[in-house]
């Protein structure tokens, strides 16, 4: 059934991350990233409002013209709570970020959760696929932590998070970042002997 704030919060997140590119060398527009959240969500059979968190949950951050005053006006204040539980303060520095978000994953709300878990999830099954298909050091040379420092955020921030969601979903966040591992794996280079 068709939801008006879905279609609202859609036409936000194409506002929000205009011009804004992912870290692949596709240089694919940033929004494909929220609307892959939104699929993996409705997927999950999460309600509209999880969506549409889901759909803006990097706006507040990535975009001056969508604060969580914006948000809660436009979408209301369950929608800018739940952006706001992930949203990430970018005047810190890369490290304290992330250390940031796994040390928050055990306080967010159920469904804030959730929409981290499609987040993390998304950006996993990316990475498998730019690592299959471009040589690592290449794929590595787009993340500000690097291959070592990517890989064990990314693996801390799966653990709070599969502590925290739906036992599938869980499963579904430890088999993609075995999928990384095992992708990094094949490119590196064999041991000298």
């Amino acid at each position: 059934m068709f939801s008006q704030a879905v279609e609202r919060a859609l036409r936000a997140a194409i506002e929000a991350h205009e011009g804004q590119l992912r870290k692949n060398a596709q240089a694919t527009p940033y929004v494909v990233h929220p609307l892959h959240v939104a699929l993996i969500l409705a997927r999950w059979g999460q309600d509209d409002d999880v969506l549409v968190a889901g759909l803006l949950h990097d706006a507040a951050e990535d975009s001056p013209l969508w604060p969580l005053e914006r948000i809660e006006a436009e979408f209301g204040r369950h929608i800018a709570l739940l952006v706001g539980e992930l949203t990430e303060d970018k005047s810190k520095t890369w490290d304290e970020r992330k250390r940031a978000g796994v040390e928050r994953v055990p306080r967010l709300s159920p469904q804030a959760a959730t929409v981290k878990a499609a987040d993390k999830l998304h950006n996993l099954q990316s990475l498998v696929f730019e690592l299959r298909t471009q040589p690592a050091h290449e794929v590595w040379s787009h993340f500000r932590g690097g291959r070592e420092k990517t890989l064990a955020m990314s693996s801390e921030l799966v653990e709070a998070l599969a502590k925290r969601v739906e036992p599938r979903v869980a499963k579904s966040l430890r088999a993609a970042l075995k999928s990384v591992l095992d992708a990094d794996l094949a490119h590196q280079p064999a041991p000298a002997r």
